[in-house]
């Protein structure tokens, strides 16, 4: 038994409109919202009583997507660590984009915040990590040839 495909990744946010924002700014496709609750919510993530806002989006290619979520309930025990690039079990979200430079400048009034510096590799990529949504850390990568 194999996988069949990469479908998405999940990460939980406390201004769930603000992420969606971040990521349509980003460039990627708002594909809707939804409300999650019940039972099989309550299974699925071993506790009860839980009630979340989702929202998809997807790349323009229609190969990646990411979920945000707003958790209302129950409570969050603990928060995410906001560690440097380089700790073992950190979320990273990489895309390819056509500038980096206009994509930060872009995506800063919505809260990017700049990890290092924009840095080079040989004249292969211009390269960024930027704080998202919720600290999540996003790769910028620019293909230079």
């Amino acid at each position: 038994m194999a996988i069949k495909r990469f479908d998405h990744t999940g990460i939980v946010v406390e201004d769930l409109p603000a992420a969606i924002a971040f990521f349509v700014e980003l460039g990627m496709e708002f594909e809707g919202q939804a409300t999650v609750e019940g039972g099989w919510a309550d299974r699925l993530l071993g506790l009860e009583g839980v009630r979340s806002d989702i929202a998809m989006l997807k790349t323009p290619d229609g190969h990646g997507r990411v979920e945000v979520s707003r958790i209302h309930t129950p409570a969050a025990t603990g928060s995410a660590p906001w560690e440097p690039v380089t700790t073992p079990g950190i979320p990273r979200l990489t895309f390819v984009v056509d500038d980096v430079d206009e994509v930060f400048a872009r995506l800063r009034p919505h809260g990017a915040v700049l990890v290092g510096e924009v840095a080079r590799y040989e004249d292969v990529y211009k390269y960024a990590y930027v704080r998202g949504p919720a600290g999540v850390v996003i790769g910028l990568v620019e293909e230079l040839s």
